[in-house]
C-alpha cells in the first residue's frame, strides 16, 4: 500500500505545464503567476496549452484511481492515493516543491473515484459562475458542495483524504481568492 501511495505522489510530480513549456522553450515558472498549471500555461502559451495541461494533469489523477481500482484497493486507500497525487502536483520534489495548484489533478481523481460528488461539484460550479463571474470563487462553492454531498451521502469518513486535498488546494489559492473576491465584490460596491 505504501508503494502505491508513494507512486501516486511521484505521478503527481509529472507537471504537464512544465513539459509543454519546455517544448515551447518557455519556463512557465518565470512567467506571470509562476504557477505550473493549466491557467498559467493557457495565459502564456494559448488555449491549446491550457487544454493539454488540463488533460495531462487530470489524467494523472485518473491514472492513480485506475491503478487502485485495478488492484481492488479500498475506496479509502484510493482516496489517500488521490491526496498523494495532488500533493505531488502541488509540491514536486524535483522542482523545489513549486508546482501547480492542484485543481486539474483533483478533478481527475474525483471524476473517476467519486462521480456523484464530482457531479455535485460541477453543477455548483456552473450555477455560481454566472453570478460570481470568477472561476476561483465558483471553485469555492463547488468544493463546499463536494464536502456537503460527502456528509449527506455519509461517505466523508471514507473519502476524507480528498477533503484534506481540498483544504490544501484552497490554501494554495489564498491570494487568488482574495484578488477575485476584491475584484468581484469590492469594485461593485464602490
Amino acid at each position: 500500500m505504501i508503494v502505491y501511495w508513494l507512486l501516486s505522489y511521484i505521478i503527481g510530480n509529472f507537471l504537464t505545464a512544465w513539459w509543454i513549456g519546455k517544448w515551447k522553450g518557455v519556463d512557465l515558472r518565470q512567467q506571470r503567476s509562476g504557477n505550473l498549471g493549466a491557467r498559467n500555461a493557457g495565459a502564456i502559451l494559448g488555449k491549446t496549452a491550457f487544454v493539454l495541461t488540463f488533460l495531462g494533469d487530470a489524467g494523472k489523477g485518473a491514472l492513480v484511481v485506475w491503478i487502485g481500482l485495478f488492484y481492488h484497493f479500498s475506496i479509502w486507500e484510493i482516496a489517500v492515493a488521490g491526496f498523494a497525487v495532488v500533493l505531488g502536483h502541488l509540491f514536486p520534489f524535483w522542482l523545489k516543491y513549486r508546482g501547480g495548484k492542484g485543481i486539474a489533478a483533483f478533478i481527475g481523481v474525483t471524476f473517476c473515484l467519486t462521480p456523484d460528488l464530482f457531479l455535485a461539484m460541477f453543477i455548483l460550479f456552473l450555477a455560481f459562475f454566472p453570478w460570481l463571474k470568477s472561476a476561483t470563487l465558483s471553485m469555492l462553492a463547488s468544493f463546499a458542495g463536494f464536502i456537503a454531498m460527502a456528509v449527506i451521502l455519509n461517505v466523508w469518513l471514507v473519502i476524507w483524504p480528498l477533503i484534506g486535498a481540498i483544504i490544501i488546494i484552497v490554501i494554495k489559492h489564498k491570494t487568488d481568492i482574495e484578488e477575485s473576491f476584491n475584484g468581484r465584490f469590492r469594485s461593485s460596491s464602490l
